[in-house]
């Protein structure tokens, strides 16, 4: 493809390429095609493929590319998650039951990036109700990471995390709730951004078509192969729409700093309820080496910091009454007044965090304790499982913690690759900032991890 490696590229690369007619739309969409059908096979991220509209809607954008038309995303070829809908096809969160389901639109993610140029090549594999680390389910089978096969992309968003670092596409849109983004994206090695809370609309992502109010965690974000392709689909997808788009706008900040040596970040790499590997331990001292080395403040500790293990506790409660709606057979854990002390408790968190970004402008923390780990049983129960962390078995679900962090507080994080594990997988590392700042978090990611 001329000078183009398009297994590596960048969505902005892409987009570059096509305006200076180095490309067309059709190719790179040919070229992600042809990939996904040599390749995925052994992968099985991209499990429902909508390639003939694809191709349509790529000499589209060839013809407006023609006229000299621009679109942030004019011609780049991408997916996003099962879970969202796209017009003609099932929504089915892995449920066989939803297989028959067809969406009669596009959800508004899925429609704003389409008005933006991206050529939605499908969707990507989750796991059941999107609720595990690993994407497995009985309508899709099993999606295997691209490093080793052996072991988990992650999940929920893994389908769309292994189609990126398999090269079959730049950009995905991912959701996340407890690490769906961050976690696939460093068991991948890849980018991912879990935005300020309610900043990207939720329409159209739920449950086979389902009208069902978006939850006080859950959010839609961008996944990419850089920072920078991050902002630019962020960019694309928030702000407002229905009712709301009327009279309301979102500006979002601008990144705080240009340069590292402006910034003050505390990394962290212990949490009183989970435990992290020696690999990303050593990861994140040469972080907050390579951050002083730049000349910026970098602690290790601070009071400012809110009650890591009274966060995680309102957190798994929060969680838990959410996530048990979803389940038909599932009861009221709390009552509605519960709840809504659970939300006081959580307005008092997010001043905390406020408190603390007034002193620094982000954390630096894992994004999961360990590296991929080895495929397991979808249907034994979370309380049964385990994972090893330096050859000790310790629970599954304490790894919570990490995502739980800016999860409850309603804040952005941003997920970036380190390196690689002494095993040779890859390990990766959130970084979370103030509310409504993704721009900082995603700007640190692209400073510490540049293109």
């Amino acid at each position: 493809m001329k000078s183009i490696d398009y297994p590596t590229a960048t969505a902005g690369e892409l987009a570059r390429a096509l305006r200076k007619k180095k490309i067309s739309a059709l190719e790179l969409a040919d070229a992600a095609i042809a990939r996904i059908e040599a390749q995925d096979g052994p992968i099985n991220a991209v499990v429902v493929r909508d390639f003939e509209r694809a191709r349509a809607a790529a000499k589209i954008a060839d013809g407006l590319l023609a006229k000299g038309e621009e679109a942030p995303l004019l011609g780049v070829p991408m997916t996003v998650k099962e879970s969202y809908d796209l017009e003609g096809w099932p929504t089915t969160w892995g449920f066989g039951r939803n297989k028959d389901h067809r969406a009669d639109k596009d959800a508004t993610v899925v429609a704003r990036l389409k008005a933006a140029g991206a050529i939605i090549l499908g969707k990507t594999n989750v796991p059941p109700s999107l609720a595990d680390w690993q994407s497995d389910n009985e309508v899709y089978g099993r999606t295997n990471n691209p490093h080793d096969l052996n072991r988990s992309p992650g999940g929920s968003s893994g389908g769309g995390a292994a189609a990126l670092a398999a090269g079959f596409v730049p950009l995905e849109m991912g959701s996340d709730i407890g690490g769906s983004i961050r976690i696939p994206a460093t068991f991948c090695g890849v980018f991912g951004h879990k935005p300020s809370y309610a900043i990207v609309p939720f329409t159209g992502h739920s449950l086979a078509g389902a009208h069902i109010a978006p939850s006080e965690l859950s959010v839609p974000g961008p996944m990419a192969r850089c920072a920078d392709d991050l902002a630019l689909a962020l960019d694309i997808v928030a702000g407002p729409d229905g009712e709301a788009a009327k009279g309301y706008r979102l500006k979002l900040p601008k990144p705080r700093h240009k340069k590292l040596a402006d910034f003050n970040v505390l990394v962290i790499d212990s949490h009183p309820r989970a435990g992290t590997s020696r690999d990303i331990k050593a990861h994140l001292g040469d972080v907050a080496a390579l951050l002083e080395g730049a000349g910026a403040r970098v602690e290790r500790e601070s009071d400012l910091m809110p009650d890591l293990a009274n966060a995680h506790g309102l957190y798994l409660k929060m969680l838990l009454t959410i996530i048990t709606r979803r389940d038909p057979n599932g009861r009221a854990p709390i009552s509605a007044h519960d709840w809504m002390d659970l939300l006081d408790a959580q307005l008092r968190l997010r001043r905390e965090w406020a408190e603390f970004f007034g002193s620094f402008d982000a954390v630096i923390a894992p994004a999961f304790g360990a590296p991929a780990f080895l495929h397991n049983d979808r249907d034994t129960a979370w309380a049964e499982r385990t994972i090893l962390i330096d050859g000790e078995s310790t629970p599954y679900g304490d790894q919570l913690a990490w995502q739980g962090i800016a999860t409850v507080a309603n804040l952005p994080a941003t997920a970036m690759p380190l390196g690689r594990s002494s095993e040779g997988l890859p390990v990766g590392a959130q970084i979370i900032g103030a509310f409504l700042e993704d721009h900082t978090t995603i700007a640190l990611a692209g400073l510490l991890r540049p293109r």
